[in-house]
């Protein structure tokens, strides 16, 4: 295989991809807690929220793979198993089945996480010129912006 050279050096690309790590398992543990939710979601709002949950696991799953696509194109292994997920993630697990209200509480939370672990990543990007992963995380912080608003206004 031949040597990478995309124009940016091998410890901004390193740097990037790190940052893109802890962003895939955040999306990753976020997608899980929202798919889980999809399946345990009870209550008056069982309908809304189970479909709401739905297209949100979804657009998550895509996600996934766009970023860990990102991680391998910038030539560094992309992590997959829950262990890595676990230990790079700054979303933490839920225990048991919370109440439909707790569940948009956590998701509400969770899409905010999500934007700040962007925001973070935004900048080594830009800082390295890197406008492929700039672009990649940009528009993942305004689809997670968006769907914390749209939770937070279930709360309303």
């Amino acid at each position: 295989m031949s040597t990478i050279d995309i124009g940016i050096n091998k410890q901004d690309r390193q740097d990037i991809a790190e940052g893109l790590k802890n962003l895939l398992a955040d999306s990753y543990t976020l997608y899980l807690q929202t798919h889980n939710f999809h399946w345990n979601v009870t209550g008056p709002q069982f309908r809304e929220l189970h479909l709401m949950f739905e297209e949100q696991y979804t657009e998550l799953a895509v996600a996934v793979d766009d970023i860990a696509e990102r991680i391998r194109t910038l030539d560094v292994a992309a992590p997959g198993t829950y262990k890595s997920f676990a230990e790079l993630s700054s979303i933490k697990e839920v225990e048991g089945v919370p109440e439909a209200k707790e569940m948009v509480g956590l998701l509400t939370h969770g899409h905010e996480q999500v934007v700040k672990t962007c925001r973070k990543v935004l900048k080594l990007a830009q800082e390295a010129d890197d406008e492929s992963s700039a672009s990649l995380v940009s528009d993942r912080m305004r689809v997670h912006e968006k769907t914390a608003w749209m939770l937070r206004a279930l709360k309303a």
